[in-house]
C-alpha cells in the first residue's frame, strides 16, 4: 500500500478530519539516456563553477537572488526555511465554488485524499457526498515541502480528490499568449455555426479514458525495437492541411454526413478495420489517406495533395 506524500487535517467550519495525500497519476514516459555518438557513453550533468571550471558539492552550494547583472543577495537553505509560508498541517477550507467556476487552465496536480484511519470513515463519506451532491470545490491552501499552494478539493466516486491550483498571476492572458486571436467584430455564419453543432453532436461519445492510450510511446517502443533488428522505420503521415474558409461549409457538411454514416457506439463512432478498408478513399481525410498510402506503400505520399493520395491508391487497387 502507497504511503501519503503529506499528511495533515482537512478542516471546513468546526468540522476537522485527519487526511493524508496519495499522488493520483504516475508517469509512464519512454526515458532515453544521453550517449556520445558512436559510444556507449553516458552523458551525465554535473555542478560546475562557471569561473574555475571545477565540480562543486551539493552542501557547499547556496542560491542567489540576482539584483544586477553579477550582483547577488546570498539567502542559505535554513533561511528560506525560516521563512517558509508556515509549518502548518491543515487544509483550511475558506469558502465553497460552484466547480465549473474554475477554469482548467487553474488545475496543476492532482492527489488522492484518505481518511488517516476507519474511525474517520463516516466524517469521510459525509464530506465527499455533501461535495458531489452539491457538485462545489473546497478552496483552501495548503503548505508542502516548503511551498504554499492553492487548492481545490472535490468529490470523485468514492474518493476525494485535491487538485493543486496556479495562482492567478501565474496564468497568462490569452491575449498576451496567442497571436491572430479573432477580435470581437469576428462572427461565425450562422449557417455554418448550426453545421457544426450538429457535426459536434454526431461525434459526441461517452467519457471513458480506458478507450485512449499513448500512441506516440507505442510507436517509440516500436522504433526502438524496429532499430535493434535493423529494420526500416516507417514515418508516420503528415498533419492534414488547413481547411479553406471558402470550402468550410462543404467539409462541415460531408464531415456531418460521414459521422453519421460511419455508425455509433455509446454516441460516438465505431468502426470496424473491416468497414473502413472498404470505405471509398474519396469519403477519408488527408491523414487517412495517407496512412492507407502507408499501408500501400505509395511513394512520395508526404508530399501528395489529398487528390493525388486517392488517385494513387485508386491505381495500386487497380
Amino acid at each position: 500500500m502507497a504511503r501519503p506524500i503529506w499528511t495533515g487535517v482537512l478542516t471546513f467550519g468546526l468540522v476537522s478530519l485527519p487526511v493524508g495525500l496519495y499522488t493520483a497519476t504516475e508517469d509512464h514516459t519512454v526515458h532515453f539516456h544521453q550517449l556520445q555518438r558512436g559510444t556507449s557513453d553516458r552523458i551525465r550533468n554535473k555542478r560546475v563553477n562557471e569561473r574555475t571550471g571545477k565540480e562543486v558539492d551539493a552542501d557547499r552550494i547556496v542560491k542567489g537572488y540576482e539584483l544586477d547583472e553579477g550582483e547577488y543577495v546570498v539567502v542559505e537553505p535554513e533561511e528560506l526555511e525560516e521563512i517558509a509560508p508556515g509549518r502548518s498541517k491543515v487544509i483550511d477550507l475558506a469558502g465553497f465554488v460552484d466547480l465549473h467556476d474554475v477554469e482548467p487552465v487553474y488545475f496543476a496536480r492532482t492527489y488522492y485524499v484518505g481518511p488517516r484511519g476507519k474511525e474517520y470513515a463516516k466524517v469521510y463519506e459525509l464530506m465527499r457526498a455533501a461535495l458531489d451532491r452539491a457538485d462545489k470545490a473546497g478552496i483552501g491552501t495548503l503548505t508542502m515541502r516548503g511551498k504554499e499552494y492553492l487548492t481545490a478539493l472535490r468529490a470523485q466516486p468514492g474518493v476525494l480528490v485535491l487538485h493543486t491550483l496556479h495562482w492567478a498571476d501565474e496564468v497568462r492572458d490569452p491575449a498576451d499568449a496567442v497571436e491572430q486571436l479573432p477580435d470581437r467584430r469576428t462572427r461565425a455564419d450562422s449557417k455554418e455555426l448550426r453545421t457544426a453543432e450538429q457535426l459536434i453532436d454526431a461525434l459526441t461519445i461517452d467519457w471513458d479514458p480506458g478507450e485512449y492510450h499513448d500512441t506516440y510511446e507505442e510507436r517509440v517502443k516500436k522504433l526502438v525495437a524496429a532499430k535493434r533488428k535493423g529494420e526500416e522505420v516507417v514515418a508516420e503521415p503528415e498533419a492534414p492541411e488547413a481547411t479553406n474558409v471558402i470550402d468550410l461549409m462543404d467539409v462541415l457538411s460531408r464531415s456531418v454526413e460521414q459521422s453519421r454514416s460511419g455508425g455509433r457506439k455509446g454516441g460516438g463512432r465505431k468502426r470496424t478495420a473491416g468497414r473502413k478498408a472498404a470505405e471509398d478513399p474519396a469519403s477519408l481525410s488527408k491523414a487517412e489517406l495517407q496512412k492507407r498510402a502507408s499501408t500501400a506503400g505509395v511513394p512520395g505520399r508526404s508530399k501528395m495533395t489529398r487528390d493525388q493520395l486517392i488517385k494513387a491508391l485508386a491505381a495500386k487497387a487497380a
